[in-house]
């Protein structure tokens, strides 16, 4: 209990920090959000989003779940997108992975989960995808890192997928959308710079909302 009630008192500390620095911080806190960006990330205590980010409350709508899904049945996830691209508007939404991912390493072991077989065999099926890829690698620790950056990949493409997205790209342009891992042994982030024209080329037709030629690169 005595942990427990500590993190109230840190609670007090940290509103007379903001209040000495920005008397009035809250009271703007109040009024509203304007966020630029969505943070699709990972659920893992060891990536606190605002502070690996250096942006302050009110800057990043966030959405956390285990290994950073972005799964088609997950009304969670869809609902967080569809608030924050067509009604907050956000210019960009990133999805982020980080190297270490209980979640993703979880996915490589033939072991029964429990109630996480369902969720993680999302990761399994991305590993079945690209399979000859990874299959290749013989270090298993960089294999587990390269399936850590194809997870946020297909995730990345998922967005993609998406209704709401394709509608907000053709209609303002926005948002873009970007795929970055988390380095926890060096608190770096790492921009993937996936190439989505190469990887949608094949499926636009299948997924697309009648978005033409001109729409940005970032749309399906």
């Amino acid at each position: 209990m005595e942990r427990y009630r500590s993190v109230f008192e840190n609670n007090r500390r940290w509103v007379e920090e903001k209040r000495r620095a920005q008397p009035d911080f809250f009271e703007q806190l109040a009024v509203g959000q304007a966020p630029e960006f969505l943070y699709i990330g990972c659920s893992d205590s060891r990536v606190p989003a605002n502070e690996v980010m250096g942006l302050a409350p009110g800057e990043l709508f966030v959405h956390r779940n285990v290994a950073n899904l972005v799964v088609n049945t997950d009304l969670n996830a869809h609902s967080v997108l569809e608030y924050a691209v067509t009604h907050l508007q956000v210019d960009y939404v990133i999805v982020c992975g980080h190297y270490g991912c209980g979640g993703v390493q979880a996915a490589m072991q033939s072991k029964d989960l429990g109630i996480l077989n369902g969720w993680l065999r999302e990761v399994r099926d991305i590993y079945r995808l690209h399979q000859t890829e990874l299959d290749a690698i013989q270090d298993e620790t960089a294999r587990y890192r390269r399936l850590v950056e194809l997870n946020v990949q297909e995730q990345c493409v998922h967005v993609l997928k998406t209704a709401c997205v394709q509608k907000e790209i053709l209609r303002r342009g926005k948002p873009s959308v970007h795929g970055w891992v988390f380095d926890l042994g060096e608190g770096l982030l790492r921009d993937l710079d996936i190439p989505f024209d190469d990887i949608l080329k094949d499926v636009r037709e299948i997924y697309h909302l009648d978005i033409d030629s001109e729409t940005t690169s970032n749309g399906v």
